[in-house]
């Protein structure tokens, strides 16, 4: 029987995301809570994936990065409300991290793990009942969908990132997540 990392190369292989200044390598073992900076949802809502993207053309699973304090599913409800207008409706199912070294000097916030830190991925249902709150320190989301797995991912993979979004959507629907 395959691996995950088997079934995924491209997604468990490591990367390097210029735009971070961080190399990468993906797992789906759980750090220690307190290395986890960023968080992602693969949000399931009315049969479908629920996807973002912004006023930069990026396209993204609602999520963000912790703010001091921040206990992981306080995250998760800010950050589905800042960028899908959503609620969490249940339980936050561990999906897998992006284990981040940094090459900057200092952390991209004070307050954050560095130079590890990881870049979590959850799935959860959802419910959207409003409109992204886009507040102005964080990304102006223009428009959020709700698409069937395999459109969620090629979506997400139309302009990709770096952050292998598109892959993990598809992980998730692998493990009977989503």
């Amino acid at each position: 029987m395959q691996t995950w990392a088997e079934r995924f190369p491209e997604l468990f292989a490591p990367g390097h995301w210029a735009w971070g200044e961080v190399d990468v390598r993906y797992s789906i073992e759980k750090p220690a809570d307190e290395l986890i900076s960023n968080v992602h949802v693969v949000g399931r809502a009315d049969g479908g994936i629920v996807v973002c993207s912004n006023d930069l053309g990026w396209r993204f699973l609602p999520g963000g990065t912790r703010e001091p304090n921040e206990a992981i599913e306080q995250l998760v409800h800010r950050e589905l409300i800042e960028e899908a207008g959503a609620r969490l409706t249940g339980p936050l199912t561990w999906l897998g991290a992006h284990r981040a070294e940094h090459r900057r000097p200092t952390p991209y916030r004070p307050h954050l793990p560095h130079p590890i830190s990881y870049w979590a991925t959850v799935v959860a249902d959802v419910v959207i009942d409003g409109q992204p709150t886009n507040p102005d320190d964080g990304e102006q989301v223009t428009e959020v969908l709700v698409l069937p797995p395999d459109e969620a991912a090629d979506y997400l993979d139309a302009k990709a990132d770096g952050g292998a979004m598109g892959s993990q959507v598809r992980l998730a629907q692998a493990m009977g997540l989503a």
